[in-house]
């Protein structure tokens, strides 16, 4: 479990790196993007992988809070996009890993989906400004 998690981390770093490398505007447009995706890579799952019609519905409507935390991020801050990484790592945690990973999913995968999660959301989330308190 700590080498997925490790993978996880190990992954998530040339996403970051890349990130960087734009302007800021495009910097945050692969983060909101990567948190769509990290989500879609679930749905993906679910319909190659033969998952029934209530774990694919599942799976589809997690797009929803994932697509709105990274719209939030692209129109109004960072930390958005922080919060929907850290509940990308809970959505992996309590659904896939917490009550048992479905069959459609690949046993390693909820892990290194954290490890990636909770980089991400580390990373942004050390990027909100945040305002200094008026005296």
């Amino acid at each position: 479990m700590l080498a997925e998690l490790v993978a996880g981390i190990v992954l998530a770093v040339p996403v970051l790196v890349l990130a960087r490398r734009f302007g800021a505007r495009e910097e945050v447009r692969v983060y909101a993007a990567s948190l769509v995706i990290a989500a879609v890579i679930y749905v993906g799952f679910a319909l190659v992988g033969g998952a029934g019609q209530r774990w694919t519905l599942i799976e589809l409507a997690g797009l929803v809070p994932f697509t709105a935390f990274a719209w939030l991020g692209l129109r109004s801050s960072l930390g958005w996009l922080a919060a929907g990484w850290v509940a990308h790592a809970a959505w992996d945690t309590g659904l896939h890993l917490v009550a048992g990973t479905p069959e459609f999913v690949p046993g390693w995968y909820p892990v290194v989906c954290i490890g990636f999660d909770l980089l991400m959301a580390g990373f942004i989330g050390s990027r909100v400004r945040i305002p200094a308190p008026v005296s």
